[in-house]
């Protein structure tokens, strides 16, 4: 395949993604984060490969992007970021378990999590089925009185079913999919931050 051949190819799929993805769903993850913002209530974001560099770029945005004189700021965390921590549950929990270790620890009741995955959790390789630790890590929040999120790809796999809302980019490449992502946490952080600016300051 020639060069050009393939970018229009690439481009063409994006159009179609962007032509299908589900704006209710984006305007209710919305939402979810604006309560969470209200009520003071901490947002988790994980994600495994190139899913946890955008957990942590979300994370980053979340608590940046969305600062505003004299309102209460986001508080978002990362649960990718911390490798001695992470190393040390993968040497002493296992790999499925280095998520909702660290909730075990950090988690509040009410607060938020978001997981991010290109398959949602199904399909499996040599190591196993997929995003195991990040559907232990959501089934925990939901068990214990949390609000759930997904970014998935494909048809969504099973952190579509078990999120209480879940922004699926329907398309079958995992470079659309991680893209897609990135481009939808940066507007619904945009948005967010409008919510912000636009709810009244308390006295």
């Amino acid at each position: 395949m020639e060069n050009q051949e393939f970018i229009e190819d690439f481009l063409g799929g994006v159009t179609q993604i962007i032509d299908n993805l589900s704006r209710s769903d984006i305007s209710d993850v919305v939402d979810v984060l604006y309560t969470a913002w209200q009520e003071g209530r901490r947002i988790f974001i994980i994600g495994n490969g190139g899913s946890a560099s955008t957990a942590s770029h979300f994370a980053s945005d979340l608590n940046k992007m969305t600062i505003v004189p004299n309102q209460p700021r986001v508080r978002a965390v990362s649960l990718v970021d911390n490798i001695p921590w992470i190393s040390a549950l993968t040497n002493d929990e296992g790999w499925d378990n280095i998520y909702v270790e660290q909730l075990k620890n950090l988690y509040q009741h009410g607060d938020v999590i978001i997981g991010i995955s290109v398959h949602g959790g199904s399909g499996s390789d040599n190591a196993g089925l997929w995003s195991q630790n990040l559907l232990k890590a959501t089934k925990y929040v939901k068990d214990n009185g949390g609000v759930t999120i997904g970014f998935s790809g494909f048809d969504g796999g099973a952190l579509k079913q078990q999120a209480d809302v879940c922004i699926v980019v329907p398309y079958d490449t995992a470079s659309h999919v991680e893209s897609l992502h990135v481009t939808l946490h940066h507007m619904v952080t945009s948005c967010l931050a409008e919510k912000i600016r636009a709810t009244p300051v308390s006295s």
